[in-house]
C-alpha cells in the first residue's frame, strides 16, 4: 500500500511526501506485468504529475536481491545507492555497490543486483528517455527575483 500524502499543489508544481527513509519498506505496489505484490517500492510519477521521468524508492532486505534482471527499449536509469550494499550487474560486468554508489545504466544494459550486507539496502531509481536532454540545467535555467515566502514562517 502506497503511503504517499499529498503537500500541496498548483499547475505549476505538484509536492508530495512518501514518509521517512526507514518506512519506504512499508510501501508496496502491484507489479504491472506479474500482477503480484512488490514490498517495498513506491513509484512517483502518477503522484508527481511527472512528464519527464519516473522516479522511484525501493528497499531491498538484506542478503537478497532483485527477482530478475531487466532492460528497457527507450529509458536509461540512475540508481543512487542510500543505504546497504552489494553488487550491481550489467551484461556480464559485475561490481561492488555501497552507500553513495550512482549507476547510469543505457536501456540495453541487462541489469539487476543484490544486496550482500545485513542492513536494508534502501536505493533511489530515475528513469528518463535516453538522449532526451536538449541542453543541461544552467543553460535551460533563468534567474528571476522573487521574495522568499519562508521568511514569513519564521
Amino acid at each position: 500500500m502506497s503511503r504517499i500524502k499529498n503537500i500541496s499543489k498548483n499547475e505549476c508544481y505538484t509536492a508530495i511526501n512518501v514518509g521517512s527513509m526507514d518506512t519506504w519498506g512499508e510501501h508496496s505496489i502491484i507489479h504491472a506485468v506479474s500482477g503480484l505484490e512488490v514490498k517495498g517500492k513506491v513509484f512517483l510519477k502518477e503522484a508527481l504529475q511527472s512528464t519527464g521521468t519516473e522516479i522511484s524508492f525501493s528497499v531491498l532486505p538484506p542478503k537478497t536481491e532483485l527477482p530478475y534482471f531487466h532492460k528497457h527499449n527507450k529509458d536509461e536509469e540512475i540508481y543512487i545507492i542510500l543505504k546497504g550494499s552489494g553488487y550491481f550487474q550489467v551484461d556480464d560486468d559485475c561490481f561492488p555497490i555501497t552507500e553513495g554508489s550512482v549507476v547510469r545504466v543505457a536501456p540495453q544494459g541487462i541489469r539487476g543486483f543484490c544486496n550482500t550486507s545485513n542492513e536494508q539496502m534502501i536505493y533511489i531509481c530515475i528513469q528518463a528517455k535516453e538522449n532526451s536532454r536538449e541542453e543541461y540545467s544552467t543553460d535551460d535555467g533563468e534567474r528571476v527575483v522573487c521574495e522568499p515566502k519562508w521568511k514569513y514562517y519564521e
